[in-house]
């Protein structure tokens, strides 16, 4: 079976962790040895979240300086460039080190196109970098020029997140993919680029939404399942009150009935019901430590156009 499985941004860095290379290796680590898990008798495709690591090095560019004056920072594909290279290196290094030392890893760069008049350009919503108070938030907006919003009860920056298009080198990955390669491609939802008026192509200021890209690979690969990895062990309705329920499986459209919010849970929601709605296969939405178990059908919150309704545990 073919699977591409999305890493949430918690599987790297956790909400309020130190954003350390030491505190991002030990996740790294504990989401190898859960992928791991199901290596055997599949194909795996791991895509995965950057909006803190580049966050990071947005913040380590601004700082730096010459001959008394400020340099500008590097712009965000660049930056989602470097984290891909990044990120890569230590999930192929830690999956490395608990799969048999013959299975081959690769890790590819991925420009994926999107278009310069999506309308999330006027809108800045995705969250990149670290938490503040909100002092130093909009303190920080004002000197660096920054679009900020609140989440939860901390400001974070925000950048446009536009709709993924095409993914450039999808050719490539399926070549390493049939040649029994664990593939780590589309990092942060791919570098976004698009086509000047004259053809060219170039970089963006742009994060891409890492499930909604992971959905269109996954789609573009002919994947048998999608497995949006979090850190709760199902989607709930009600989440956080007494009368919450977990959701086992559910019809795309009573799914997205249900509005979960754009800031949180909505994002995955639609990668979800894009891939099954467009291939008649099962999206997942789950724990990462319980992969196994959604990978065998027993875990998560599965969608496909096969159920009907909503199914709660």
């Amino acid at each position: 079976m073919r699977v591409v499985i999305a890493l949430g941004g918690n599987a790297l860095l956790r909400r309020g962790q130190p954003m350390t290379a030491e505190n991002q290796r030990e996740n790294v680590r504990i989401a190898a040895e859960q992928i791991a898990k199901v290596h055997k008798g599949n194909e795996l495709v791991i895509a995965h979240g950057n909006g803190p690591q580049v966050g990071l090095l947005a913040l380590q560019g601004a700082a730096y300086h010459q001959q008394d004056s400020k340099v500008e920072t590097y712009p965000l594909d660049v930056l989602g460039a470097e984290t891909q290279g990044m990120i890569g290196y230590m999930i192929e290094q830690e999956m490395g080190n608990v799969l048999p030392k013959d299975v081959p890893f690769a890790t590819l760069l991925t420009q994926v196109e999107v278009d310069k008049a999506d309308p999330a350009f006027q809108n800045p919503t995705k969250f990149v970098g670290p938490v503040y108070e909100k002092e130093e938030a909009e303190r920080l907006a004002a000197e660096k020029g920054w679009s900020i919003k609140a989440d939860g009860d901390k400001f974070r920056r925000v950048v446009p997140s536009p709709l993924p298009k095409r993914i450039f080198e999808l050719n490539p990955i399926k070549w390493i993919l049939e040649k029994g390669a664990v593939v780590c491609c589309a990092g942060g939802g791919g570098i976004p680029t698009y086509f000047e008026s004259e053809g060219k192509l170039s970089g963006i200021e742009a994060v891409i939404d890492k499930d909604l890209c992971s959905s269109l690979l996954a789609r573009e690969l002919d994947a048998d399942m999608l497995v949006i990895a979090t850190d709760v062990d199902a989607t709930y309705i009600n989440w956080g009150k007494e009368d919450q329920k977990a959701i086992f499986e559910a019809h795309p459209q009573a799914f997205r009935d249900l509005n979960f919010p754009a800031g949180s849970m909505g994002p995955k929601v639609d990668a979800a019901c894009e891939f099954a709605e467009k291939t008649g296969k099962v999206a997942v939405i789950g724990a990462l430590a319980d992969i196994e178990a959604i990978v065998a059908g027993k875990a998560g919150t599965r969608i496909s156009t096969k159920f009907e309704g909503i199914t709660y545990r």
